[in-house]
């Protein structure tokens, strides 16, 4: 029986019995390409991959290697040069390089502003005081004039406080020390004004110049400065019993050099001879005794006054004062909830000041011709005169000594 057929059968047998033509024959060229058209003709197909494709000829596709242990098969390798894939496949962001230039100077200018700032806030807790006089002043002189005044008020001072100190309960407001500073063209000069010392007191007549403070607070202090002298107070610095301490605890404490023992009970102050070091109590003591030296008193006391001013700007100059920047700021605020500036004393006449104070180059006692502390009219008027004149360079020895008695050093 002859098999059925469907229409169209006999023409696809024909097509599979006949041999399959090798390539390159002209007529399969449209699927196995031909080699003699140009590469850049828009019929020809992509070659083939592997080593047929690789000859296909120029705008062949580049070969890349077969994919990574960690590379996702489908995913293309990442060009040259770029951030190499992370595990788990995608690109990530190149990392931001540490510029340690960069961080310093960053640093290095945090530290400049807080260097900067520090004194303006100690300056807010700083009390102002209507210091200066009414009437006649002294005209205005060459060079800068600070009155430096060491209160004993016991103002603030809780009954602790006071016992340590040992302050005690007296009441009123005197002056414990007295002191000129001087800054100009020349050296800058600081003088002592003994408490104990005799001038006439403007209303008053003849008395110890710490009682014009008490009489008249600040003003009549000044008048009083100002009339005896002839030189004008540019600016009041006034410091408490509290401040000072804080001051010398900042610091880390300071060094004296008593030059005989000293035992005080109304300073509470007990120390032997020689140089030793001395924190704010100890210190306070060693500034405010007058009982320990029963020759020279008073005297004495305003020495050692001069001697721990020097000793406090000596250590507040220090290098460490500014690296260290608890101690720059323990510095700074030390004294400034006690300490009381005249009017108009802004924080850079400020910050004159205690730069003055940290380079004193000469020290004396107000010139004095017994220890009554009567001031010697020649010698004291000739001093005088050189600081209204600003002429300090050459100041002879006898104008300058450490007692202000003629013959003594």
């Amino acid at each position: 029986m002859e098999s059925a057929s469907f229409p169209g059968t006999g023409n696809f047998a024909r097509m599979v019995d006949r041999p399959r033509p090798e390539p390159g024959t002209p007529e399969y060229d449209w699927l196995y390409g031909d080699k003699r058209r140009p590469v850049d003709d828009p019929t020809q197909v992509l070659p083939a991959s592997g080593a047929a494709g690789q000859q296909a000829g120029r705008g062949a596709p580049p070969q890349f290697p077969p994919p990574g242990p960690h590379q996702r098969p489908h995913q293309m390798p990442p060009p040259p040069g770029s951030t190499p894939p992370r595990r788990g496949g995608g690109f990530r962001m190149p990392r931001p390089r540490f510029r340690p230039v960069r961080w310093i100077l960053l640093l290095l200018a945090l530290w400049l502003v807080f260097l900067a700032v520090t004194p303006f806030v100690a300056l807010r807790k700083v009390s102002t005081v209507d210091a200066f006089p009414d009437g006649d002043r002294p005209a205005e002189q060459d060079g800068t004039t600070y009155l430096i005044v060491g209160s004993d008020s016991r103002e603030g001072l809780s009954k602790e406080q006071r016992r340590r100190l040992g302050t005690g309960d007296a009441g009123g407001q005197r002056t414990d020390t007295i002191m000129v500073l001087h800054t100009g063209s020349g050296p800058n000069l600081l003088m002592s004004i003994p408490r104990d010392s005799l001038v006439e007191i403007p209303g008053h007549g003849t008395s110890k110049i710490n009682a014009s403070y008490a009489w008249g607070g600040p003003q009549l202090l000044v008048e009083s400065i100002e009339d005896n002298t002839g030189i004008r107070i540019d600016h009041y610095v006034e410091i408490g019993f509290g401040g000072f301490v804080d001051v010398v605890d900042a610091v880390g404490g300071i060094e004296i050099c008593p030059e005989r023992r000293m035992k005080d009970k109304d300073a509470n102050l007990d120390i032997q001879k020689g140089c030793q070091d001395a924190d704010g109590v100890v210190a306070l003591g060693y500034a405010r005794s007058r009982k320990t030296d029963p020759a020279l008193g008073d005297i004495t006391r305003a020495k050692h006054q001069r001697e721990v001013v020097s000793a406090v700007g000596g250590k507040v100059l220090s290098p460490w004062t500014f690296v260290n920047p608890w101690r720059y700021w323990n510095v700074n605020m030390a004294a400034a909830e006690t300490l009381k500036v005249s009017d108009g004393t802004g924080p850079f006449t400020l910050a004159k000041f205690a730069m003055a104070m940290t380079s004193v180059d000469k020290t004396c006692g107000v010139p004095i011709s017994d220890l009554a502390v009567h001031w010697d009219a020649d010698r004291s008027e000739r001093l005088f005169q050189r600081i209204i004149e600003d002429d300090l360079d050459d100041l002879p020895k006898e104008l300058c000594t450490a007692s202000g008695l003629p013959d003594a050093g």
